[in-house]
């Protein structure tokens, strides 16, 4: 699914280039550079808060074939994989804001995806409920036999319809990746109120931090350049 979400964004990017005005085979130049630093942050990130959230836990566990099976967390993945493709643009000649608004739409489709092979490998679910939908995960990463929020469907339900607005809005919005920004962070707010992941800010988990900081930068930045599109009359028009 990781595969596929990779393939996905990059035909998407292709696609939002041509419109841009760029070659659309840029897109796949780009999304190596993506995929190493998705990954690499993904996993890092995950390392780093296993570490903290099991201080007695040694990094060979971590690095075992069972403790790898899961263990890609998102915002590893798009900070990685943002500073990748940033770096790529420029080593290409794209503009740094025609690459973000590109690959927009791009990541709310990919992480939908993504989430579906969270969800097939058993990895970040929620916790234990008794709604209809729950899903117990035996054999998860980590196993558990009640049954939880399946939060991982829940982040792409709500990806769905906000990739079809980011397609919808291509070429209409001053700041397309700022509005990905606020629209992936109102999402992962609220549904990390079904998840088990310990408080690292007063009453927010350390992913709800990071989503409110991407509501407060996507808000801010689609502003500033919204600002900038604006026309501005001049006495002579008047």
């Amino acid at each position: 699914m990781v595969g596929l979400a990779f393939l996905a964004g990059g035909w998407l990017s292709a696609r939002s280039f041509e419109k841009l005005g760029h070659r659309g085979g840029i897109a796949w130049d780009l999304l190596t550079w993506c995929v190493l630093g998705g990954f690499l942050g993904a996993k890092l990130w995950w390392f780093a808060e296993e570490l903290a959230r099991n201080p007695g836990t040694s990094a060979s566990t971590l690095l075992t074939v069972e403790g790898l099976r899961g263990g890609l967390t998102w915002y590893g993945g798009f900070i990685g994989g943002t500073i990748g493709g940033l770096v790529a643009s420029r080593r290409y000649g794209v503009s740094l804001l025609d690459t973000l608004n590109a690959g927009a739409p791009a990541l709310a489709a990919s992480h939908a995806i993504g989430r579906i092979g969270c969800f097939l490998v058993g990895d970040d679910y929620g916790r234990p409920s008794d709604v209809p939908w729950a899903v117990a995960f035996p054999k998860g990463t980590p196993p558990t036999s009640e049954r939880v929020h399946p939060t991982m469907l829940y982040e792409t339900f709500w990806l769905i319809p906000v990739f079809a607005w980011l397609w919808y809005r291509r070429g209409r919005s001053p700041f397309l990746f700022g509005e990905w920004l606020v629209l992936s962070g109102i999402g992962r707010l609220w549904i990390e109120e079904f998840r088990i992941n310990p408080p690292a800010l007063g009453p927010f988990s350390n992913a709800q931090v990071v989503a409110l900081a991407c509501i407060v930068l996507g808000s801010a930045s689609w502003l500033w350049f919204a600002a900038r599109a604006a026309p501005v009359s001049s006495p002579a028009a008047k």
